[in-house]
């Protein structure tokens, strides 16, 4: 029988917990320990680290989970790691849900830095309406640079 772990906190995520829960297919959806007030699912929820890959492991093992799904923020990478070692280390199958990349289109002025530091530093002009996509917990560096409108 299936038994599903989502690692989740994506729109991606909820709208697989969704989909899992129509189908009547047994997940659990699982929310990082930063998630301040988790979005409520259609599943049973659990909110907090693992401890790494060991407790990942350890966790799969004891919830007798058969397949694990990587739906985390872009910026969780270390988190999409320890799921692909822990899916190895106790034989699950693994399936990461990826967004496709923004693409550049015509009319928009995309400038590309290095590091959320190089963000902020490229800030340094005239207030404009600038578009972040960094995720929550990067937010305060954008504090040096409050003449400008962030989305």
């Amino acid at each position: 029988m299936l038994n599903v772990l989502i690692l989740g906190g994506t729109s991606e995520a909820s709208a697989l917990a969704q989909a899992l829960h129509a189908r009547r297919i047994r997940a659990i959806y699982s929310y990082a320990g930063r998630v301040k007030t988790p979005k409520p699912q259609p599943l049973p929820t659990r909110v907090g680290g693992f401890g790494g890959v060991a407790g990942l492991v350890e966790y799969i093992e004891r919830e007798g989970i058969t397949h694990l799904v990587d739906a985390t923020h872009p910026f969780a990478a270390q988190m999409s790691r320890h799921a692909i070692q822990a899916a190895k280390a106790s034989g699950v199958a693994l399936l990461a849900l990826t967004r496709s990349a923004w693409a550049e289109t015509e009319g928009e002025r995309w400038q590309r830095v290095a590091s959320i530091e190089a963000a902020v530093e490229a800030l340094s002009g005239p207030a404009e309406r600038v578009l972040l996509a960094i995720g929550r917990q990067h937010l305060e560096a954008f504090s040096a640079r409050p003449q400008h409108h962030y989305v």
